[in-house]
């Protein structure tokens, strides 16, 4: 039996990228945002790629009510239950120094909203023998950068989650993959600054698909960012502190 993989975030350029890589396979997909229109059409799409089944459905990280619809709908389906997290939000630093007031939506969005739907469904999973959560993070959570570092503290702090979670659900037989992309060409970072050696969302796609296959624990996304955070890691704390990076 195929499995069922709930795309939490859907209507992001890496999870369209993802939903239409696992319809390919015949899987099963319920794909949760807040354009439902825009839901709408792409299940229509992966229906006809090949899904055993493609529903939208309603899902906002800042509205944990709406959770237990999802979970629901997708427990009524036999066989495995995977998750993918694709949310986030990355307003300007610039204008979250302006009003403090966006730190909770970001950290809502990236971090918390995920991590409760996923401590929800847990159980569940547990159940049913393990299934996969992707949880998407960034290379921004790797160290806190002048240029986002509200952003990068909330992946930091999903990124942390997710190794605890791995560690819950590997006794039920589950796995979690930890996925932090460098640039990628999304609408999140268009028209950013600095940007350099962009991925494109279906190489994003093509990574996940192969760290799930290969239960892989953590990747970056295209590989050569890994070398890159290991030297901005690397940097002393008193040099790092003057640098625009």
């Amino acid at each position: 039996m195929s499995d069922t993989w709930i795309i939490l975030g859907a209507t992001s350029a890496m999870a369209r990228a993802f939903a239409r890589a696992v319809a390919d396979r015949g899987d099963a997909v319920f794909l949760a945002g807040r354009d439902m229109d825009d839901l709408s059409h792409a299940a229509a799409d992966l229906a006809l790629r090949g899904a055993r089944l493609a529903e939208a459905m309603a899902f906002d990280a800042r509205k944990p009510a709406g959770f237990d619809a999802i979970i629901d709908r997708a427990a009524s389906e036999e066989g495995t239950i995977n998750v993918a997290v694709f949310v986030g939000s990355m307003p300007a630093q610039s204008e979250i120094d302006a009003d403090p007031r966006l730190v909770d939506g970001t950290v809502t969005d990236s971090f918390t909203g995920p991590a409760r739907f996923l401590q929800t469904i847990a159980p569940l999973m547990e159940q049913r023998g393990g299934g996969t959560v992707v949880g998407v993070g960034s290379v921004a959570g790797d160290r806190g950068r002048i240029g986002n570092y509200v952003y990068g503290a909330a992946k930091a702090g999903f990124h942390t989650y997710l190794s605890g979670l791995r560690n819950r659900l590997t006794r039920a037989g589950g796995h979690v993959v930890t996925v932090k992309p460098g640039f990628v060409d999304t609408a999140m970072t268009w028209g950013l600054p600095g940007m350099f050696l962009v991925a494109t969302p279906d190489m994003v796609a093509r990574d996940i698909l192969t760290a799930v296959e290969k239960k892989r624990n953590v990747i970056y996304t295209p590989f050569f960012w890994r070398y890159i955070m290991l030297i901005i890691r690397s940097i002393p704390e008193p040099i790092f502190k003057k640098l625009s990076v």
